[in-house]
């Protein structure tokens, strides 16, 4: 139940976070992770995670793929430069933000995908008042001359190493949902 439940949670964000790219993309990819949350302080305890993992640059403290992650601007434009572990970089656009996600796309990278964009949130469970979801969740094509299958496994790697890594820093308060 928890794994349909997660697809369309997913959906959901993907279709209201990320219309633009869903309209020209033809795959999706999501991770979802769930987070034991005393259920009289979830505000705090999301906004707490939050703190710990959501902002734009903190992927390079909890991948283990990212070694560095440096910002920059063009004019109002927020940029960041992900340098991976192999060496590869990767460079993202901020296009969207609030208190509790952030939406960005990708500019230059050695992935093999294209029309990429991505919605990363810290979310209350709506049926689970002591939970909180932390999903990563993207829309995108597979770049020229590659195969759909090779750029999911690609995007569902990176978001399981992610995702699997900040469950193993939160310990106890990540739950297994297999």
């Amino acid at each position: 139940m928890k794994k349909v439940l997660f697809t369309a949670v997913a959906v959901s964000l993907l279709l209201a976070g990320l219309s633009s790219a869903a309209e020209a993309a033809s795959l999706i990819s999501g991770k979802r992770l769930e987070v034991n949350v005393d259920p009289d302080k979830v505000a705090a305890e999301t906004a707490a995670l939050w703190k710990q993992f959501g902002g734009w640059c903190a992927i390079a403290e909890w991948h283990p793929s990212i070694k560095s992650c440096e910002e920059s601007k063009d004019g109002d434009t927020v940029y960041r430069m992900l340098t991976l572990e192999d060496g590869g970089k990767i460079k993202e656009k901020l296009v969207g933000q609030s208190d509790i996600s952030y939406r960005y796309q990708i500019v230059e990278s050695p992935l093999p995908v294209k029309n990429y964009e991505a919605q990363f949130s810290i979310v209350p469970d709506d049926d689970d008042l002591d939970e909180v979801n932390i999903v990563w969740a993207a829309t995108y094509d597979a770049a020229d001359g590659k195969e759909d299958k090779d750029a999911r496994k690609t995007i569902d790697g990176i978001f399981g190493a992610g995702i699997e890594n900040i469950a193993e820093v939160l310990g106890d308060k990540a739950v297994d949902d297999d």
